[in-house]
């Protein structure tokens, strides 16, 4: 259809436009409150700073559409596909993107605040800056997707799949990741203060200058991880497993690591604690071992 037919349409208030084909149609800056555009075919078109509030978009083909600042809060995308769309400081609060395909796309500096993205697919997405608090992430795949300078707080991220995933200068203050693989991910300089992370696979992670103040720490394994200036204070380190960990500058103060391994370390550092000591291993070379501090 044509793009003069169908505001026409619109505008003398027909609202269902289910399966129709609005591929590269130019639908900038109009505004389509509340239209049914399920299962419709709108790949290539330009739907940016479009008001699309309330607007439905189950299922719809929008591969590589443009829609950058448009407005979509409380808007249904799930099971749309959306791979390699741009999606540039759009508006999506509260909206549905359930199982939504987003492999790909720009969605950097979108506000998806409270929006459910469960198992929606954004692989390899560009996501820097994008406000994901208190959005649900249950079984999303973000698989080697850029959230450096994402805000998630308040996120849920049950069964969330981070692999690859770079989290650099992330606001994840709070957060669960109780027992997740976030092995090899970029966490430099991350805000995590208060953070879950019992049980969680951190080896060979970047941890650089992140802040984990107050985290839970206990059972990870940060084997191999870079703690270059990271920031533990008083947080939980309980049989953490430190093997072959960069401790440069790395602030322990106040933490507690009881029964954590630190052996083969790369330590450049004043471990300060008040519930363990790191004390040379007479048995190896450049190993340590944790002694209870009394008094």
């Amino acid at each position: 259809m044509q793009r003069e037919d169908f505001l026409r349409l619109y505008e003398t208030g027909y609202r269902d436009f289910r399966r129709i084909d609005l591929s590269g149609v130019d639908l900038s800056g109009c505004i389509l409150v509340s239209v049914n555009l399920a299962e419709a075919n709108l790949a290539g078109a330009n739907l940016s700073r479009a008001f699309l509030t309330a607007a439905n978009f189950e299922a719809a083909e929008l591969h590589r559409a443009d829609l950058r600042f448009a407005k979509m809060s409380q808007s249904r995308f799930s099971l749309a596909n959306l791979t390699k769309a741009n999606l540039q400081g759009a508006f999506w609060i509260q909206s549905d993107l359930s199982k939504a395909q987003l492999s790909g796309a720009n969605l950097s500096h979108v506000n998806l605040r409270r929006a459910c993205l469960l198992a929606a697919n954004l692989t390899s997405a560009n996501l820097q800056g994008v406000n994901l608090r208190e959005a649900n992430l249950g079984q999303t795949n973000l698989a080697w997707a850029d959230l450096s300078g994402a805000r998630l707080y308040g996120a849920q991220l049950e069964m969330t799949h981070f692999v690859g995933v770079n989290l650099a200068r992330a606001h994840l203050n709070g957060l669960d990741f109780q027992q997740g693989d976030l092995s090899g991910i970029n966490f430099s300089e991350a805000q995590l203060k208060g953070a879950n992370l019992a049980g969680a696979n951190l080896s060979a992670a970047n941890l650089a200058q992140a802040n984990l103040q107050n985290a839970n720490l206990a059972y990870v394994s940060l084997a191999g991880a870079n703690l270059t200036a990271t920031y533990f204070k008083q947080a939980v380190l309980h049989c953490a497993d430190l093997r072959r960990a960069i401790l440069h500058d790395t602030d322990f103060s106040e933490a507690s690591l009881v029964g954590a391994t630190l052996t083969e370390t790369d330590t450049e550092t004043n471990i300060n604690r008040s519930s363990a000591l790191a004390v040379p291993d007479p048995g190896r070379d450049r190993g340590w071992h944790l002694a209870p501090s009394y008094g």
